[in-house]
C-alpha cells in the first residue's frame, strides 16, 4: 500500500439495533496518520470499531482496510492490524512467556525479540499470570502485543480510560514513536479528549449513530470559537450562526462553527478559542439549542 491510500476507509455503513441505528456513516482514515474517535458513551464508537473487525455483520456498505475489504480479504488484513480493548483480551492464567509462545502461532510476523524488549520497556513481568496484573499493565500488555508482528494499523477502542495520568503519557508516546514509520496508522476510539488534541492528526465526531465531523484536527479546533456574552447581546445573534448555547444566571456562552464569520459579523463581541471536549459538549446539545 502506497502512503496516498486510506488505511480506513468507509462508506455508507449501516447497522440497526432494536433503539439505535449507526446510520450511513462514511469516514477516513489517511496511511500515515493518527484519527481520534469522539463521542459519548452509546454514540456508536465501538459499534463501528466491531464493524471495521468484522466481528458483527453491517446491514448495507462497504468497509476497506489497507485498501482491502473487510469481509472478502479478513484473513490478510488481520495480520497487518492489531486491536487494542479496555478490557483484556488474553486468559488470566497466562503469564508473557506463554503468551508469545501462543502468538507465534497465530502470527507468522511474530517477533518474540520485539515483545520482550517492550515488556522490559513497560517494566512488566514475563512469569506472573495475567490476572494479577493492574489495569495500566494490561493495557501495556496489549500494546506491547499488538506491537510485535508488524501490524501497520492500531484499532484501539478507549485504550486510554481509567488509566492514571503517567501510564497515559507512556502510552501516548508510544504511539507517536508507531507513527514514525508514515506507512503505520491509528484509529483511536476515546472520550478523553486531551490525549486526543495532543497526538491526533484528525479527529472524527459521532453522535447517535451519526457522524457530525471529520477532519484535520487543528482545522476543527481552529474553525470552532466560543462567544461568550451578556443574556442581552445573546438575543442578538443569530440562532442559525451557532451549534447551541449554554444560558448562565450571568450571560451566555455560544458555539459557532464558522470562527471568522462570527467575527465579522459580531465584531462588538469576545470570541474565545475553544477545546475538542467544548466541541463535543456543544454539539451534544445542538437539539436543544439552548441549556444550562
Amino acid at each position: 500500500m502506497s502512503n496516498t491510500e486510506s488505511a480506513i476507509e468507509i462508506r455508507g455503513l449501516t447497522k440497526k439495533y432494536d433503539g439505535f441505528t449507526l446510520d450511513n456513516i462514511d469516514l477516513v482514515v489517511p496511511s500515515g496518520s493518527i484519527m481520534g474517535f469522539i463521542g459519548q458513551n452509546g454514540a456508536g464508537k465501538t459499534t463501528t470499531i466491531r464493524l471495521i473487525l468484522n466481528l458483527i455483520k453491517k446491514d448495507r456498505g462497504s468497509i476497506k482496510l489497507l485498501g482491502m475489504d473487510n469481509e472478502e480479504n479478513e484473513y490478510e488484513i488481520k495480520s497487518g492490524i492489531a486491536a487494542v480493548f479496555d478490557e483484556l483480551p488474553f486468559h488470566e492464567c497466562l503469564n508473557a512467556n506463554q503468551l508469545s509462545t501462543i502468538l507465534s502461532y497465530v502470527y507468522d510476523g511474530w517477533d518474540k525479540k520485539t515483545f520482550n524488549d517492550l515488556l522490559e520497556r513497560f517494566c512488566l513481568p514475563r512469569k506472573r499470570r495475567f490476572g494479577d496484573f493492574s489495569k495500566g499493565m494490561k493495557m501495556k500488555l496489549q500494546i506491547a502485543a499488538a506491537l510485535s508482528h508488524g501490524a501497520r494499523l492500531l484499532i484501539m477502542d478507549e485504550a486510554t480510560t481509567g488509566l492514571d495520568p503517567v501510564v497515559r503519557n507512556e502510552i501516548l508516546d508510544i504511539f507517536l514513536e508507531f507513527l514514525q514509520d508514515e506507512n503505520n496508522s491509528i484509529f483511536l476510539s476515546s472520550h478523553i479528549t486531551t490525549d486526543l488534541e495532543r497526538i491526533a492528526d484528525r479527529v472524527t465526531f459521532i453522535d447517535k449513530g451519526r457522524i457530525l465531523l471529520s477532519g484535520d484536527k487543528d482545522e476543527t479546533v481552529d474553525s470552532h470559537g466560543l462567544i461568550k456574552c451578556t443574556r442581552n447581546e445573546y438575543k442578538e445573534i443569530d440562532p442559525g450562526d451557532f451549534i447551541s448555547a449554554r444560558l448562565t444566571d450571568f450571560g451566555a456562552e455560544v458555539m459557532v462553527s464558522d470562527k471568522k464569520k462570527a467575527e465579522e459579523k459580531y465584531s462588538g463581541l469576545t470570541i474565545d478559542n475553544t477545546t475538542l471536549e467544548e466541541i463535543m459538549l456543544f454539539y451534544v446539545r445542538r437539539e436543544k439549542k439552548e441549556w444550562k
